[in-house]
């Protein structure tokens, strides 16, 4: 039996949320090499149907080409929460997600604005993976700060892009940013 079977449960759900999380930024970043696999592997940790559908489409229609006519200049979705924000100036909205960042030592993997979707979903899913680490050291104060941040953050960022971002998707008729906009949905809903 292997270690997380043996864990606290709390340390599995967290460490589903965090495959949840991280399958559903994946699925919003450019199609590049690998990609798919990361998501192929995500969906089958995370055995829901939903999450198997989404990878099943991208894999018959996701291209890079695709993705910058979606979310490109000019494009009908814009990935960035400055975008969803109208009455913030965007530097103080970029630097407080920074300050996020910084405060869990996030680094995101992709080569995109701070406010992008995609990097806010990957800090969402790093959050449950600290979660995750301070349980099973048997550190609930630092596991509650991180569960606690995830919510901050949720209500005061991804708040704001995951509701208008998931309409203007799941009107795209690109199957596999419909099936993530649809878990982002009930994600949401479930929070």
């Amino acid at each position: 039996m292997s270690i997380v079977g043996e864990s606290d449960p709390r340390v599995v759900e967290h460490l589903r949320r965090a495959a949840r999380w991280r399958l559903l930024a994946i699925s919003f970043e450019c199609p590049r090499q690998g990609w798919q696999e990361q998501l192929d592997g995500l969906a089958a940790e995370c055995g829901a149907g939903d999450l198997q559908e989404l990878a099943r489409r991208a894999r018959e229609e996701a291209t890079a080409e695709l993705y910058h006519t979606t979310f490109g200049p000019g494009g009908p979705a814009a990935p960035r929460e400055v975008s969803y924000v109208g009455s913030i100036l965007p530097g103080p909205l970029l630097a407080d997600l920074q300050a996020f960042y910084d405060a869990f030592a996030y680094r995101p993997t992709i080569a995109e604005p701070p406010d992008h979707v995609a990097v806010e979903l990957g800090f969402l899913s790093y959050l449950h993976l600290k979660a995750a680490y301070a349980i099973a050291r048997d550190d609930d104060e630092e596991a509650a700060v991180a569960v606690e941040a995830a919510k901050r953050f949720t209500e005061t960022h991804l708040a704001n892009i995951l509701a208008p971002l998931a309409r203007i998707v799941e009107a795209s008729g690109i199957g596999y940013l419909e099936a993530a906009a649809a878990a982002l949905r009930q994600d949401l809903q479930s929070a």
